[in-house]
């Protein structure tokens, strides 16, 4: 491994225990006498006041290690993986300039790979955007989506077709004639600079059950109440908070659309299909060295 400062990346399912593990290679890097600190790449966890929901670690419990990229929107505010990439590539570039290691933290497969890898974004056109959302309204999804597959199977595949967001962005992208947008990781993508990528996996059986108590547990910590007063904040304007998987079921269940039950049923089915897809996102990582979860230790990583 070379010496100096380094990008490091740990990657992985909701609840594989990345956080625990970054913290560990955190404090192992400065024993040695080496800065490091945590840049955020979980989406959900860019948003002020979503905690319970997204398993963010409170700062008294984040061992004096400095993390970045968190609470940094109002959950009225859209996360943009194309306004994230840039501005943790200038903080992971400042740390590292500074003689800091950077350790990227999170789930959100989109999120990590637009900062490790040479990721291009598509164009954008507010005109057809807002066009197309009017069609969305009035129209619904289907049509969208139909109109999507017929411009672009390859990018509708991979797009989830009841996701209406997703289906537009698609849509707006084949329309200004850039097929094969960001979707996907390209088929051999390459770094944007030397990165250690660490894996953490989970037997499929184990970490189903830690998903569910984990969502129990959600509620039993207060993600209603929570919700509650982000709903006072507005989240209800957002379009991506709001749609954030556990408190899209809150709000159903605030408005009396839900039982507690069901909420807490439909979060855990939403959270082992999440965590379904984060395992396939992941896996196409081919420079990941990959550790079992139960038993992962920052003397694994660094040697």
């Amino acid at each position: 491994m070379a010496d100096g400062p380094r990008l490091w990346a740990v990657v992985g399912a909701t609840g594989t225990g990345k956080s625990d593990l970054s913290l560990d290679l955190a404090e192992q890097l400065r024993s040695r006498g080496e800065p490091a600190e945590i840049v955020n790449a979980d989406a959900m966890q860019l948003y002020r006041g979503m905690d319970i929901g997204t398993a963010k670690l409170p700062v008294d419990e984040r061992r004096g290690v400095p993390h970045h990229m968190l609470d940094v929107l109002a959950v009225t505010e859209d996360a943009a993986v194309a306004s994230y990439q840039p501005k943790a590539r200038t903080i992971i570039d400042g740390l590292l300039n500074a003689g800091s290691h950077a350790i990227l933290v999170g789930g959100s497969g989109l999120y990590v790979s637009s900062v490790i890898y040479d990721f291009r974004f598509p164009p954008r056109d507010a005109a057809l955007r807002a066009d197309l959302e009017a069609r969305l309204a009035a129209e619904g999804v289907g049509a969208l989506y139909d109109e999507l597959r017929a411009a672009d199977p390859a990018t509708a595949e991979r797009v989830d077709p009841r996701n209406g967001r997703r289906v537009v962005r698609a849509l707006e992208v084949a329309l200004l004639g850039d097929a094969g947008h960001g979707a996907a990781l390209p088929d051999e993508p390459t770094l944007w600079r030397e990165t250690s990528i660490v894996g953490l996996a989970m037997e499929r059986a184990a970490l189903v059950e830690r998903l569910d108590v984990r969502v129990e547990r959600m509620w039993a910590d207060g993600i209603l109440a929570e919700t509650e007063a982000l709903r006072r904040a507005g989240i209800e304007e957002g379009r991506t908070a709001s749609r954030a998987i556990g408190y899209a079921q809150a709000l159903a269940q605030l408005a009396g659309e839900k039982s507690e039950a069901e909420a807490i049923a439909e979060t855990q089915a939403l959270t082992r299909r999440y965590a379904r897809r984060q395992v396939s996102w992941f896996r196409r990582y081919a420079q990941t060295r990959w550790l079992d979860a139960e038993t992962a230790r920052a003397r694994d990583i660094t040697g």
